[in-house]
Formats: structure tokens, C-alpha cells, sequence
């Protein structure tokens, strides 16, 4: 049985090259050249300037993470929720939250009490 070379999985090694020994052709250098002379324009003129910061909505394109489980609800609970909006998980979730909100504040309060 002949052992398998492992070269082709070797990492090849880097070779350090000095700057005299690099070739650059007119036509690389010319590509260079051009290169250098042009101009980037970094301003995106598709996108609307903020101007009045009052009006500013904080978090507007934040998304949190969303995670599929499944949850026994009370089918009145559910049916509420679907006849509210097309989008009752959403609205679920939105309850959901402000309950947990709701909750921390007083967990917070209460601590706050006992110290």
C-alpha cells in the first residue's frame, strides 16, 4: 500500500517579494495611473437627507430575532387575536411585550423596596 502525498492539501507557503523585483508592464502602470486619477463619490444620491432630527424615529429598521416555536393558546384568546388583524401573531407578540415591560418595572420597584 502506497501513502497518499498530502500536498495538494498543504497550505502553500507565502514568499516574501521585494518591491525591486515586481514587474509592472505600461499598460499595468497605465491602469494604475487611472486608477489613482479617479474620483469616488461616496454620497448616495438615491438616499433623503435628515433634516429635521424632531421627527426622527428611533429603532424604525431594527428587527428583533424571531424564533418559531409552538405555543397552546385558548382558542377564544386565538380567535380575538385573528379577527383583530390579519397580522394576529404580530399583535400577539406586541402583547406579549408590553406584558414583559409592564412586569419588569414592577419587578424593578419591588426590588427596590425590599433593599
Amino acid at each position: 500500500m502506497t501513502k497518499k502525498s498530502l500536498e495538494s492539501s498543504r497550505p502553500e507557503k507565502l514568499q516574501r517579494v521585494k518591491q525591486k523585483n515586481i514587474v509592472i508592464t505600461e499598460k499595468m502602470e497605465k491602469e494604475l495611473n487611472k486608477l489613482k486619477r479617479r474620483k469616488i463619490n461616496l454620497s448616495d444620491e438615491d438616499s433623503v437627507e435628515i433634516t429635521e432630527w424632531e421627527n426622527k424615529k428611533v429603532g424604525k429598521f431594527y428587527r428583533p430575532i424571531k424564533e418559531q416555536i409552538t405555543i397552546r393558546i385558548d382558542a377564544d384568546i386565538l380567535d380575538w387575536f385573528r379577527h383583530a388583524t390579519n397580522k394576529y401573531q404580530t399583535l400577539i407578540n406586541q402583547a406579549c411585550r408590553e406584558y414583559m415591560i409592564h412586569h419588569n418595572k414592577l419587578h424593578k420597584v419591588a426590588k427596590r423596596k425590599r433593599a
